[in-house]
């Protein structure tokens, strides 16, 4: 509300006040305190003072009470090699606040074990971890105490003062061990990892082999931003980017299972969706653990789930709903080419929108005059094999079709040049 109407207001209010304002004649006056007298209510003002110390010292001996919690500033144990017992990781990493309420971290030890053996499995030699978004460190312990030829050296990164008190003594014990105090989200953070040399001893390999020596680790945040990190490392590995310039570096998650489920939906899945077609055209993937090992939630994961009081579209994302862990490799063939992942943007986010409409109706959609690209795709013209059911749903397209179609709209020659999405990938301050 602005000022100026707050003054008008102020204004009205007062005239009217000055217009209801009437001289009440004193016959009316006495009358009335004679009733209030014989009523037996005080016989003027004085009275009634005298009445409001009495009722203040009443009300004074009832002390109002506080009901909100005040928590003082925790001491920081001496020993925070070890995590502290789970019933006081409350008093040390809280989770309030946007940089934290979204963050999921493994607890239980044993779980911790089982998932960092999965990840980094017997077989492996001299490995660089890059973790992300380790919270309080359970995992990171867990990989340190795997067999030491397994890792030659792990690079955590985490911003969050919380969760650094009780990182940073690590690296003081094991000199493979470096924190640094970096955001896992930003796209700066991996530039200085090279710059700064910390990846000066990992090998590069063609992308024919499976990078062995390199591996990113992360817990995927619970939030939006969560899936929007997995999807644009995703659009990487076309382009052979980020860490993806050493070779077919592999990703492990800890991630939602409305995210698993999400980017392995096949075609007649109903939670197909652009980061389905992603995931499936760029990479092959896999659940590194039985889901069921990690139920339930509470028994392995902090903090500890919310129990609904109501019935909401977002239940997937609240917290306590199940965690798996995932592996995702970059395929040695990528259909997607590096100069094209602007249009495989555009066309998923154009048509995915019409989901369950028929792609020969969905397809004008894409831009005026965009039906054309109907015969693009069937016509004569077309090898027989090659040529696209226009009958399909859009969420059933696999990834050939997605890939028929982005190759029409490739061709067009009236395809619009302003292909900006909000979800596409771009080197800025985010990755």
């Amino acid at each position: 509300m602005s000022s100026p109407f707050l003054l008008r207001r102020a204004f009205s209010t007062s005239i009217r006040c000055s217009y209801r304002t009437k001289k009440i004649p004193e016959d009316i006056i006495a009358n009335t305190l004679t009733t209030h007298e014989k009523r037996g209510l005080p016989k003027n003002i004085q009275d009634i003072e005298e009445i409001k110390p009495q009722a203040e010292s009443q009300s004074a001996l009832t002390p109002k009470v506080d009901r909100r919690r005040k928590r003082g500033k925790v001491a920081l144990p001496d020993n925070r090699l070890d995590l502290p017992p789970l019933s006081k990781w409350i008093d040390y990493f809280p989770t309030t606040g946007i940089a934290l309420k979204g963050r999921i971290s493994l607890a239980n030890p044993e779980t911790a074990a089982l998932v960092a053996d999965s990840f980094v499995p017997n077989g492996s030699r001299d490995k660089v971890i890059i973790e992300a978004y380790p919270g309080p460190g359970a995992l990171t312990r867990a990989l340190m105490q795997l067999p030491k030829e397994r890792i030659r050296k792990i690079i955590v990164l985490e911003d969050t003062e919380h969760y650094l008190n009780f990182l940073n003594p690590l690296q003081e014990v094991d000199p493979r061990v470096q924190v640094l105090p970096m955001n896992g989200f930003l796209w700066d953070t991996y530039h200085q990892l090279e710059v700064q040399g910390f990846l000066d001893d990992v090998e590069t390999t063609p992308w024919s082999q499976s990078n062995s020596y390199l591996h990113f680790i992360s817990h995927l945040p619970m939030d939006v931003l969560g899936e929007q990190l997995i999807a644009q490392l995703l659009r990487c590995a076309p382009a052979h980017s980020w860490l993806f310039k050493y070779g077919r570096v592999p990703m492990s998650y800890l991630m939602h299972e409305w995210v698993w489920d999400r980017i392995s939906a096949s075609t007649e899945v109903l939670a197909r969706c652009k980061l389905s077609v992603i995931a499936q055209a760029v990479s092959e993937f896999n659940l590194s653990i039985v889901p069921q090992l990690l139920l339930p939630y509470d028994d392995h994961f902090y903090p500890a789930g919310i129990k609904p009081t109501y019935s909401s579209k977002t239940e997937n994302r609240r917290r306590g709903t199940p965690f798996v862990a995932g592996t995702l490799r970059p395929l040695e063939h990528q259909i997607i080419q590096p100069d094209m992942l602007d249009k495989w943007d555009y066309c998923l986010r154009k048509l995915f929108v019409l989901k369950s409409t028929p792609l020969k109706n969905a397809i004008g959609h894409l831009a005026p005059g965009a039906d054309v690209l109907k015969s693009y795709l069937t016509s004569d013209d077309v090898p027989a094999e090659q040529r696209t059911d226009m009958m399909k749903i859009i969420r059933k397209l696999d990834v050939e079709d997605w890939a028929a179609v982005v190759h029409a709209f490739d061709r067009w020659p009236f395809a619009p040049e302003d292909l900006l999405v909000t979800d596409s990938f771009s080197r800025d301050e985010r990755i």
